[in-house]
């Protein structure tokens, strides 16, 4: 019979399970805490960029907080017909617009439209200038009936609460950020549009200009919203704050005299642009919050009220660049292995004094800047340069007929196969020297000739090394721009240099995104081609 036992304890009497859990969960921990400031680099500096580049693609926002107004009115605009919208939607252009100019967001919104049709950002930028013209209209008219239509204070008691008009009469700058200005409830239930455009212009008043909107004559928008009310609405009722004022406005507009002037036709007077249905139309499609524009552009492709369309053939150049991208990219990594191998062989089977002095040989390059190796090769390649000066002392061109290796995909493969020439002899390198010299000498000794012992018995063992190399190579010059911007004139310019161009130059970052993204999945499927098909798992690196 035997006798039962209890749990097994640790040195300090607990149960040696939970002793030896709690051990392993610290080890983690600590494990942990050491790789924890690599995994907060990697996630600053690639997760988040990637993840920011991705939002990027097909972030839209611009348009609808520029234009909410707009977008909302031409939600139910059929932009298949050939009529421009009715006039809600260019009273509500005339509103959005004024706004935006007065906050400086017409020019970044001309901007993002103009990158789909030309012409919207000067469309923008005129209309942005002129629009005080339609507001002045009513203004001087308000302002010749009482000039306390012009005035601050009079609008603010009209508009405002008293509790935050006590609050703003004795406001100064040291006390800090006034209080947003609070519309009463009957007035903005009385004069809807009048209180919209006055809480605009108070609430940039006070958060932009830092000034307190009893002291600032309002936007003439605000004097424009003021008649539309008028015109539509019964304020006959009225017997709050300024009543009187607002009574005797309201029988101004209703007299022949008074002056009006229609938002359609003032609009087109200022631009013409905004006759132009294709104007109203892609203001539509690009109303959304995320669109898939900036992806159909990088496949050349376009957005439509039918649907995506292809753009014209003139117009296709980024299709025509990932194919020179992709073939320049593997025709700089061939030429890579064949100017590797035989160098990383030799290295492997020098002596070691030797054998090191030539390495530093291959480090060389390392130690001179990229730009004045490229400028090096722009210097040699040129038709006057190096190259062709010894092409003609040799007689084997004439000195008329110079050969033109630059500003071309050929000096572009050039450069780059130098520039990264290094990154496939060391992987080649290290897997070459761990191929013991043995090997070869067994073949030789059961009858192979020099050529059958390197092709079956050396080569398949260095072969991880080339696909080493080769990996390394075809990444890094795929996503290379300097080199081919300096030496590739129009014909060997790369896929990053257009999205260079557009990140610092046009500054459409979301089509400089979508191609980024585009390319990085480009990259990925062609990792996944070559595991499908080498296996990755025969990389190695020594």
């Amino acid at each position: 019979m035997s006798e039962a036992t209890g749990p097994v304890l640790a040195a300090d009497g607990t149960p040696l399970k939970r002793s030896l859990s709690r051990a392993l969960r610290m080890q983690k921990l600590r494990a942990l805490a050491l790789v924890a400031p690599l995994l907060l680099f990697v996630l600053v500096t690639f997760i988040a960029p990637i993840a920011d580049m991705l939002f990027r693609s097909v972030e839209n926002e611009i348009v609808e907080n520029t234009l909410p107004r707009t977008a909302a009115v031409l939600a139910d605009w059929d932009a298949d017909h050939t009529d421009l919208p009715g006039d809600d939607a260019f009273e509500a252009a005339y509103y959005d617009v004024f706004i935006a100019a007065e906050r400086k967001l017409h020019t970044r919104l001309g901007t993002r439209l103009n990158y789909e049709l030309t012409g919207v950002s000067s469309l923008f930028r005129k209309t942005g200038r002129a629009l005080d013209d339609i507001g002045e209209v009513y203004q001087d008219q308000f302002k010749a009936l009482d000039k306390d239509w012009d005035k601050g204070t009079p609008w603010a008691e009209l508009m405002g609460t008293q509790a935050w008009i006590d609050g703003a009469q004795g406001w100064k700058k040291a006390d800090g950020p006034l209080d947003r200005l609070v519309v009463r409830d009957d007035i903005a239930a009385l004069l809807p549009a009048t209180a919209a455009a006055y809480q605009e212009f108070a609430d940039f008043s006070i958060l932009e200009d830092d000034k307190s909107p009893l002291k600032e004559e309002p936007w003439t928008l605000v004097h424009s919203a003021l008649y539309t009310d008028l015109a539509a609405l019964d304020v006959s009722g009225y017997g709050g704050p300024r009543a009187e004022m607002l009574k005797a406005a309201d029988a101004l507009v209703a007299t022949p005299e008074f002056e009006t002037i229609n938002t359609r036709e003032a609009l087109i007077d200022i631009e013409d642009g905004w006759a132009d249905h294709e104007v109203w139309q892609t203001i539509k499609t690009y109303s959304p919050k995320y669109t898939s524009g900036y992806f159909l552009n990088a496949v050349d492709m376009q957005k439509s009220p039918e649907g995506p369309i292809m753009r014209d053939e003139d117009e296709r150049i980024y299709g025509l660049l990932f194919k020179r991208t992709i073939f320049m990219s593997l025709a700089i990594t061939i030429s890579c292995v064949l100017l590797a191998y035989p160098v990383a062989w030799i290295l492997a089977n020098l002596p070691m004094r030797k054998a090191n002095l030539l390495m530093i040989l291959v480090l060389l390059p390392f130690w001179t800047s990229l730009l004045v190796r490229t400028s090096a090769w722009k210097v040699m390649l040129q038709q006057q340069g190096v190259i062709n000066d010894v092409l003609v002392w040799l007689g084997l061109v004439s000195d008329t007929e110079r050969l033109v290796m630059i500003n071309n995909q050929f000096g572009t493969i050039v450069a780059m196969t130098h520039i990264l020439l290094p990154f496939m002899i060391l992987p080649m390198y290290s897997v070459m020297q761990t191929i013991p010299p043995t090997y070869l000498r067994a073949a030789k000794s059961l009858g192979a000739n020099n050529w059958t012992a390197f092709w079956r018995v050396y080569f398949p063992q260095s072969v991880p090394g080339i696909g080493a190399g080769s990996i390394l190579v075809f990444i890094l010059a795929i996503g290379y721009y300097i080199t081919p911007e300096i030496v590739g004139g129009t014909t060997g310019t790369f896929i990053s240099n257009r999205i260079a161009y557009h990140i610092s130059s046009s500054l459409n970052w979301g089509l400089a995104a979508a191609l980024g993204t585009l390319l990085l999945a480009v990259v990925l499927i062609l990792y996944w081609a070559y595991d499908k098909i080498v296996g990755i798992d025969n990389v190695k690196l020594g």
